[in-house]
């Protein structure tokens, strides 16, 4: 079909002229791609229109079928109105679903079309979700979890009888985790519905893309159906970007973590005043928390014109930032990664970066929320939070302008989401176990799953395995005229309460005695704190009271600053990609052929590491042997993220020990890890290849590290998504401690007595290749292998390691008591760097 020459087409196109646009020609491809027939992905900048992309793919596809209706009847026309579900639109985030939605409606009001635009996620009100039951609209925009619970409601199959059309957006964003692998079951479950119906139906599944360096599997992940034409449809545009960094005016020689970022802060109020609307990003909750306060000292008449956006914070007054987003009300947010996607704010022309995003495809993410369309400069601003942040900086520019942009490594084999699914759609209309079975052999994360696997499955659900046979509880699932269905309303209406795979620290809501909701803490946070103390949420500092009924009860506290509070997972870990950059730019560092202005400020602190110690370049390895008051300390510089060195270091402690009985105590940053020990390490050039060796590297890691207890925390969030633990009811969860007894109480017996269950084996699973990183670990070993390693024994703290030294004071001290260690440490270095200058004077 030529495109170009129909109705709908030549409507859209006449509209978006009105509009003084032209469509891209990526755009275009797309909307020819999509009425041949054919499923794909769509990949181009942010601000480019990647929405309008598809969106009017669909749109152009229904004026033209409804010219063609105007020749039939004016009934025909009627029942058009009413014609259910086109277009299912699935999206990662709860604020990108409100702005798509405010997007479409526009379009459809400017061209006259007659659709509804419905949303259906966690923030919906249950009388809209009643309306959708009755009558879907013909665009649904939702989440992941809000499509298993809509199949986990009975008589769902004659929602999706006229759907033309799947979208998945950020697919990047989805396709590295469970949720992922939810969407992709989903799909599968929605397309045998509309397909086994209407056998000639095309039903197209397409995803759009920004920022990912894998799209041939990412399109494999999403669309794995043979039989389906698929393409990738890859637009021919640069978005330009302006990457800039925030630069001290002098360098501290021994740097360390957040103590450059709050010195720098005077320096962000010019760049916010100076434009419409600024988004400050942070890379966790505590942090904004701590930045919205200090800005907020600095400046008091940012009072009124700064808010703060985290995930923890009321709905309502999320709603309420983002409208005062796109209506420019604010200077400036300081934001979490809930503002990381696809929103479109008009107002917002500078973003900034509070420390490294530890990764490259995360910081174009980001700085794509600035100018966020296709003419506009997207101007980003990175303000390091201690000077070697700066090397890093210089890094992402380089990554930004060679396009190296991180892979996403798709979930597979997730047995505790299929037991979750199975369950799903027996709360609902039941399933064929035969015919769902094929079904989930179609999707990527289970082309692999073999016919023993599924059986098990289904002997778990319907008896609870081997081991919980027993207990009646666990036979969940019961054949019912040939389907597998729950029968039991209470088992089906606690599976429905937690449809989901995040599963996190039991929240706690927090509010005023007097009335009014602020946000959500975690318990682990709260448990700590007694009577009176304060903490600061969404901008405002309270003073605790007292729990009841889940609720922290507060009353406003008459301190200035109080304690932040800590969420888990705060604490991002270094990129392989950025990781690689990086020590390429230490190469460049002492070179003055190179362009980049943070490495010309951070020059004098390499070149202290020069004189003191040694700086690696790209084919050495760094190790540092230093003797202080507290010991003889081990730092090696990998330069593989905090997570890889967490592994690398116990290994290494544990290899060491082998050689000479020995007790280390561990630290470790992005750059590298420390080993402490009150005993001389017994390390030579000769023993050193060996300890970093891959060989015998799964044995040793098991050796090194608590494996079991590993694989039993990873085993709770399994519990809890597969549904072998109760998480509790809405207001009245379940305690973290108690989740955790239960799990283990699963996984002990488990180990004991059903040693091939696949619940169990997934823990071990995911424990090593996501937590421990196996295979990144040992692609580091073997990179390590072949490069030169240099051992310097320094006679104090050098810049590379004294970061690594404070990480690991930060943890057991106060914020006064640690600035005093840090002082006294530095006074010691200075005072021997001039000792070992002198004497080396005196030897001349």
């Amino acid at each position: 079909m030529l495109l170009k020459k129909s109705k709908g087409y030549k409507q859209v196109i006449s509209w978006l002229k009105e509009q003084r646009k032209k469509p891209f020609k990526f755009q275009t491809d797309a909307w020819q791609y999509y009425a041949e027939g054919y499923s794909g992905l769509v990949n181009a900048p942010t601000g480019f229109g990647k929405t309008f992309s598809l969106f009017l793919a669909v749109v152009i596809e229904e004026l033209n079928h409804r010219e063609t209706d105007k020749t039939i009847n004016s009934k025909t026309i009627s029942r058009q109105k009413n014609a259910g579900l086109k277009l299912l639109w699935i999206t990662p985030l709860r604020s990108l679903a409100k702005d798509l939605a405010r997007a479409m409606r526009e379009v459809c009001t400017e061209l006259e079309l007659d659709w509804h635009i419905g949303v259906r996620n966690g923030d919906t009100p249950q009388n809209e979700k009643l309306k959708q039951k009755k009558q879907m609209p013909e665009v649904l925009i939702i989440t992941p979890e809000s499509m298993h619970l809509l199949l986990a409601q009975k008589d769902t199959s004659a929602y999706f009888d006229g759907l033309q059309c799947i979208v998945a957006d950020e697919w990047h964003e989805l396709m590295g985790s469970k949720r992922g692998v939810m969407a992709e079951l989903a799909i599968s479950r929605i397309r045998e519905l509309a397909v086994s119906k209407h056998p000639e139906k095309l039903l197209r599944i397409w995803g759009i893309s920004a920022t990912i360096g894998n799209l041939e599997q990412a399109l494999d992940v999403l669309v794995p159906y043979p039989e389906l034409l698929k393409t990738i449809v890859v637009a021919d545009v640069e978005k330009k970007i302006l990457i800039r960094s925030i630069l001290p005016d002098h360098i501290d020689m021994l740097p360390w973590a957040g103590h450059l970022g709050h010195k720098l802060a005077h320096k962000l109020l010019p760049i916010i005043w100076k434009n419409k609307t600024t988004l400050i990003f942070c890379n966790t909750r505590g942090q904004a928390e701590l930045w919205y306060q200090n800005l907020l000292k600095l400046d008091e008449n940012l009072a009124g014109q700064l808010a703060i956006h985290h995930g923890s914070i009321d709905y309502e007054l999320r709603n309420w930032i983002e409208d005062a987003i796109h209506t420019g009300i604010l200077k400036a947010v300081i934001s979490t990664s809930s503002l990381d996607l696809g929103v479109d704010f008009k107002p917002v022309d500078t973003v900034v970066q509070i420390g490294s995003p530890k990764g490259v495809a995360r910081f174009l993410q980001r700085a794509g929320r600035s100018g966020h369309s296709p003419n506009e400069v997207s101007k980003i601003y990175f303000l390091p939070t201690h000077a070697l942040e700066l090397v890093e900086a210089a890094a992402i520019k380089e990554a930004a302008k060679t396009q190296n942009i991180e892979s996403r490594e798709p979930v597979v084999m997730a047995f505790d989401v299929l037991i979750q699914y199975m369950i799903t759609l027996a709360t609902g209309d039941g399933f064929d176990d035969q015919k769902l079975y094929k079904e989930i052999k179609s999707t990527h994360a289970f082309r692999e799953l073999e016919p023993a696997e599924w059986a098990w499955m289904m002997q778990f659900i319907t008896t609870g395995g081997d081991s919980l046979t027993a207990y009646t509880e666990f036979s969940k699932v019961e054949k019912e005229n040939g389907l597998w269905k729950v029968k039991s309303r209470q088992l089906a209406m606690r599976h429905r309460l937690h449809i989901g795979t995040i599963v996190s620290d039991a929240m706690l809501k927090v509010k005023y005695l007097t009335g009014g909701y602020v946000g959500m803490v975690e318990e682990s946070f709260i448990s700590k704190m007694k009577p009176g103390n304060s903490f600061t949420l969404a901008g405002r500092v309270l003073e605790y009271i007292m729990i009841k009924e889940m609720t922290i009860l507060v009353r406003k506290s008459k301190l200035k600053t109080a304690i932040s509070p800590s969420w888990l997972g705060g604490r991002l870990s270094l990129t392989a990609n950025l990781g690689a950059i990086l020590r390429h730019k230490y190469n460049q560092a002492l070179d003055k052929t190179h362009e980049d202005e943070e490495l010309d400020i951070i020059l004098p602190l390499f070149e202290r590491q020069a004189k003191v110690s040694h700086v690696p370049k790209d084919d050495e390895f760094l190790i540092e042997l230093i003797k202080t008051r507290d010991g003889y300390h081990f730092f090696a510089y990998p330069f593989e993220g905090r997570q890889v060195h967490e592994i690398m270091a116990a290994l290494i402690a544990y290899r060491l020990s082998k050689v000479k009985p020995i007790s280390f105590s561990i630290a470790m940053n992005d750059y590298g890890f420390e080993l402490l020990s009150e005993q001389p390490i017994p390390l030579d050039e000769e023993n050193c290849k060996l300890l970093f060796s891959p060989v015998n590297l799964g044995e040793d890691i098991v050796a090194s590290i608590n494996a079991t207890e590993m694989a039993r925390r990873k085993f709770r969030d399994i519990a809890c998504i597969s549904g072998l633990v109760f998480q509790g009811y809405p207001g009245k969860y379940v305690a973290n401690r108690h989740l955790q007894a239960s799990s283990t109480l699963f996984f002990n017996v488990f180990s004991d007595y059903d040693k091939h269950n696949l619940l169990l084996r997934q823990a071990y699973d995911e424990a090593f290749y996501q937590q421990i990183e196996e295979p990144r670990l040992a692609a580091a070993l073997h990179r390590i292998q072949k490069s030169k390693i240099i051992i310097v024994r320094p006679d104090s703290y050098t810049p590379l390691c004294f970061p690594i030294k404070v990480d690991s004071l930060r943890e057991n001290m106060s914020t006064e008591e640690l600035g005093e260690r840090i002082a006294r440490m530095t006074a010691e270095a200075d005072g021997k760097e001039l000792k070992t200058h002198r004497r080396k004077k005196n030897e001349h």
